[in-house]
């Protein structure tokens, strides 16, 4: 139990008399236990004057009045669907057996109460991705349920990643280009790497836009040949052999922290003219009439080429990798959600899943544990002011984290 006296009481306790109290009770939650946490405000009048205004002090911000669940039982029931994976009503199970009750409805409300508030947190993770330079984009299927008709439409999850930076998801119904509008805003005149896979939206909407750079993604360009291994296996082989010479090459640049101006060097040295050894083989098997279109050799040498221009574009600059595997990483977790819950509830909710994720996902990639972080941050939110927002970012969180934990150590 915890006693909130007003301050003018606090100040000076023997001028005021206590005539009643106002309780706020919540439901508190610690690993494996339930707690009731009672917040008892007294009341007070002034001593000889009866007939003046009690005073009681006032109830801290919160996320939502009359609210029965701390940030803490909400960090939790986040933290179990979006880094966990565990459908609502899995979590009601666990409840009740540890003899709570809470419907599942319940949980998915305070989901959205916490992604409202996240939502400022999510809008300073999303400008950092419309300042950046070199993004890598991804986008992945996520059913959502259509009300009234008891059927599931699908919508899609667009994942940006910033390369040693932060993640970002953005929900849109469709897959055309309005998906990467909606997930890197109104178009910047500054030069822009985008990393992508081979889909058509990404040139549809890179086109007209001359300071924006497609760079392709060689895990896709490998992951078709090995489709095709069967085919033609000495033939198929070779090539997936060279793929793995380009990287070893950056695995040594890996381990080796090489900077953007090293990492230009040795693939103009060592990565180029094996690119170059592919590109006539590509060009020579292209024209090959015993090699069908639509087989699966034939698919693979037809992506390969129509993606060349944008597999090379890492051999003219250092900061970028050779493929997307980053952003297809950060995409995993949606996946395993999937799996588990099969869909989200209706189409507006997936803003709301694309707000928990990044979040989440930031704080995963960080090491940071997220239960920690959103029951400290959905603590502090509703006593700020929007300009310290900023502040609660993941990394900037970690970073403050450390900050205390070196004062506190010296």
């Amino acid at each position: 139990m915890e006693v909130l006296d007003p301050p003018e009481v606090t100040a000076d306790p023997t001028a005021w008399r206590r005539i009643g109290e106002e309780v706020r009770e919540q439901l508190d939650y610690r690993p494996g236990r339930f707690l009731r946490r009672r917040l008892v405000r007294p009341k007070y009048v002034r001593a000889g004057d009866p007939l003046a205004k009690p005073v009681i002090a006032p109830l801290p911000p919160s996320l939502q009045d009359r609210c029965t669940a701390t940030p803490a039982l909400i960090a939790e029931v986040v933290t179990a669907r979006y880094a966990h994976h565990l459908p609502y009503y899995r979590q009601s199970e666990i409840f009740s057996r540890q003899g709570v009750n809470l419907h599942r409805k319940t949980l998915c409300d305070w989901s959205l109460l916490a992604s409202d508030w996240l939502a400022a947190i999510h809008r300073e993770i999303r400008s950092e991705h419309h300042a950046s330079h070199y993004l890598q984009l991804d986008e992945t299927p996520i059913d959502y349920l259509e009300p009234g008709h008891g059927k599931t439409r699908t919508g899609y999850l667009w994942t940006s990643n910033i390369p040693g930076g932060s993640v970002l998801y953005h929900w849109q119904p469709g897959r055309d280009q309005s998906g990467i509008t909606g997930l890197l805003g109104a178009d910047t005149p500054f030069p822009r790497i985008i990393q992508c896979d081979g889909f058509s939206a990404y040139p549809s909407w890179a086109r007209g836009k001359e300071h924006i750079t497609l760079m392709g993604c060689h895990a896709h360009v490998r992951r078709k040949f090995y489709e095709a291994k069967d085919q033609s296996p000495k033939l198929v082989g070779w090539i997936l052999r060279q793929l793995g010479h380009l990287y070893r090459i950056e695995k040594h640049l890996r381990q080796g922290r090489a900077g953007p101006a090293l990492r230009d060097a040795i693939r103009a040295s060592e990565s180029r003219p094996i690119h170059q050894q592919l590109k006539r083989l590509f060009d020579l098997l292209a024209r090959r009439r015993s090699i069908l279109p639509q087989s699966n050799l034939g698919k693979a040498i037809r992506y390969a080429l129509n993606q060349w221009d944008h597999l090379v574009t890492y051999l003219r600059d250092g900061r970028i990798e050779i493929d997307n595997n980053l952003v297809e990483n950060a995409i995993r977790p949606t996946k395993l959600g999937a799996k588990n819950w099969l869909f989200i509830g209706r189409e507006a909710a997936g803003d709301k899943a694309a707000i928990l994720y990044t979040v989440v996902e930031n704080c995963r990639r960080l090491g940071i544990d997220p239960k920690d972080y959103l029951t400290d941050v959905l603590t502090r939110l509703p006593g700020m002011q929007n300009h310290e927002v900023a502040a609660l970012t993941p990394s900037n969180w970690l970073k403050t984290q450390r900050t205390v934990a070196t004062r506190r150590a010296a």
